[in-house]
C-alpha cells in the first residue's frame, strides 16, 4: 500500500525542488545583471543548443526500444522533413515537431510496427 512508504514521496518531492529550484533563483539573480548580448549569456545559448543538439543526435543515432528498431533512414527523414517544415511556417516549432512526429509515425505504421 503506497501510504506505508509515504515519507519517501515527500522525500522526493522536497529533494527534487530543492535541487533544481535553487539554480532556478540564481538564475532570476543573475540574469538581471546580464545584458541580453553579453558573453555569458552567448556562451549559455551555445551550451543549451549543443546539449540539445546531442541529445536529439542520440536518439537519431542510438535509440532505445520500438525506435531502435526502426531503421536510420526513417529517423534522419523524419527529422529532415520536420526541419524543413519548420523553416518553411516561419520557424515555428511545434509545425517542425509534429511533422517529424507524424512522418515517424507513418513510416513506423508501414513498416508494421
Amino acid at each position: 500500500m503506497w501510504l506505508e512508504g509515504w515519507w519517501a514521496y515527500v522525500f522526493i518531492a522536497i529533494a527534487g525542488w530543492l535541487a533544481t529550484d535553487i539554480w532556478r533563483w540564481l538564475g532570476v539573480l543573475a540574469g538581471k545583471r546580464l545584458r541580453e548580448d553579453s558573453e555569458a549569456l552567448n556562451w549559455v545559448r551555445a551550451v543549451a543548443t549543443a546539449l540539445v543538439a546531442a541529445v536529439i543526435a542520440k536518439l537519431i543515432l542510438y535509440p532505445n526500444g520500438v525506435l531502435e528498431q526502426s531503421p536510420l533512414w526513417l529517423r534522419l527523414g523524419a527529422v529532415a522533413l520536420g526541419a524543413i517544415a519548420f523553416f518553411f511556417a516561419r520557424q515555428i516549432p511545434a509545425v517542425g515537431i509534429a511533422t517529424a512526429i507524424a512522418t515517424l509515425a507513418a513510416g513506423l505504421w508501414w513498416q508494421g510496427f
